[in-house]
């Protein structure tokens, strides 16, 4: 896994990202920044979880400990994108009750950006509001179930 996340993330985004590792391994890890535009708005950057360890909730986790963190810092909205090509990554956003933002051109279903990236390079583009004004709307659980955490040491630790 951390040859998908260049050292820059780990040395100059510290405060900003969430990284799960047993025995110096990384297991998962989501990397945000606020918006140097819109202070309310927060952006995920990058995030991955190790094949072993998907489905077991640790994204999920993840996203929770990132969206606790995001409301303290006054956040109340979080975008982030993808390629309409992954349809996992989309699913799973849309699960997590992300929105995909109307764009300019379908593709396979997915409202997308066209040339959001350049020419060729389709995105689509998500949005989570923070519901109501409550501070604590955004709140979730960020502890993994025992048999969640047993199964990772199992393969891991």
């Amino acid at each position: 896994m951390s040859d998908m996340l260049p050292k820059l993330f780990f040395e100059h985004f510290r405060p900003t990202r969430f990284v799960a590792e047993c025995n110096d391994n990384i297991l998962g890890f989501i990397v945000r920044f606020v918006s140097q535009t819109s202070s309310d708005e927060a952006y995920i950057h990058f995030v991955g979880v190790h094949p072993d360890f998907r489905k077991g909730g640790l994204g999920r986790t993840l996203y929770g400990r990132f969206f606790n963190a995001t409301s303290k810092l006054g956040c109340r909205v979080v975008r982030c994108v993808t390629s309409p090509v992954n349809r996992a990554p989309i699913s799973f956003h849309q699960r997590m009750g992300f929105v995909v933002e109307p764009g300019n051109k379908t593709v396979d279903g997915i409202s997308v950006f066209e040339n959001y990236d350049g020419v060729g390079e389709d995105r689509v583009l998500f949005s989570k509001r923070e519901a109501g004004s409550a501070r604590n709307s955004w709140r979730y659980s960020v502890g993994l179930a025992p048999e969640i955490r047993r199964n990772m040491r199992a393969k891991c630790c």
